[in-house]
């Protein structure tokens, strides 16, 4: 009986053996199962603040109005800070918006897509005449574009524009070309795509511009539609993220005497 019972805890033995391996390797992967949840949240988490981050800082670059002390006429007792830099050509005011910025104009319209007036990486971007434009506004029509930002911020603003009351009430504005400045009377309001060559092409179809405008907007002043001798303005942005559909306001630009 003795061996017999000695036989038996030596088979036993394996079976036991093999229980406490499997355990241990049970553990092993819950452990490891864990760690990574754990590696996954914190990524998330990391990923999760920068971009509340990012978004806060967008939005401060944005809505930074300390850009004003550049605008042609401020009063400041430092004259280096009448100039942003020399690929500034214009200062645009929409009266009663949040429009008050400063012009630039690139290279390529790619340019200052997600660059400040002063040349560092901005997401937000600046404001921007159309690369093939002359600087001078001397077009007979001359094309801006602005980033669709949050509270109405950068060119955001001409979603209120949508609104016929809106349009009826916010219908002027200034824009200052070096010793130049012109009043701006908004006539159209109008919705297309980026790949209208009337509208942008401003350099190469701009007698067609006009009577597109007048055809296809979605509200318009008869009786402040621009004269044989005035200029068109227009100023753009994105409908929504990701599309070629833009919301668009047009002015005809008034010199002022």
């Amino acid at each position: 009986r003795i061996l017999m019972d000695s036989e038996k805890d030596k088979t036993a033995l394996p079976k036991k053996n093999k229980k406490s391996l499997g355990r241990r390797v049970i553990r092993f992967v819950d452990n490891l199962i864990d760690k990574a949840v754990f590696l996954i949240c914190l990524i998330l988490f990391i990923l999760g603040t920068y971009g509340l981050y990012d978004s806060y800082m967008v939005y401060q670059q944005a809505t930074d109005d300390s850009i004003l002390k550049y605008k042609p006429g401020y009063k400041t007792d430092d004259a280096t800070n009448k100039e942003i830099k020399e690929n500034m050509v214009a200062w645009i005011t929409v009266d009663n918006t949040s429009i008050d910025y400063p012009v630039m104009q690139g290279k390529d319209n790619n340019e200052y897509l997600n660059k400040d007036p002063f040349g560092d990486y901005s997401l937000s971007g600046s404001i921007f005449l159309d690369s093939r434009n002359d600087p001078d506004f001397k077009d007979y029509y001359s094309l801006v574009y602005g980033h669709h930002m949050e509270q109405g911020m950068m060119f955001g603003a001409l979603d209120d524009y949508l609104k016929k009351d809106y349009f009826d009430s916010h219908r002027s504005g200034t824009l200052t070309v070096g010793d130049t400045k012109y009043k701006l009377r908004f006539f159209a309001v109008l919705e297309c795509d980026a790949t209208e060559s009337s509208i942008f092409a401003p350099t190469e179809n701009d007698d067609e511009t006009l009577d597109f405008i007048k055809q296809n907007a979605l509200f318009l002043d008869d009786d402040a539609i621009p004269t044989e001798d005035e200029k068109i303005l227009g100023l753009s942005t994105c409908k929504y993220p990701d599309t070629v559909e833009r919301t668009l306001i047009f002015a005809a630009m008034l010199p002022e005497s």
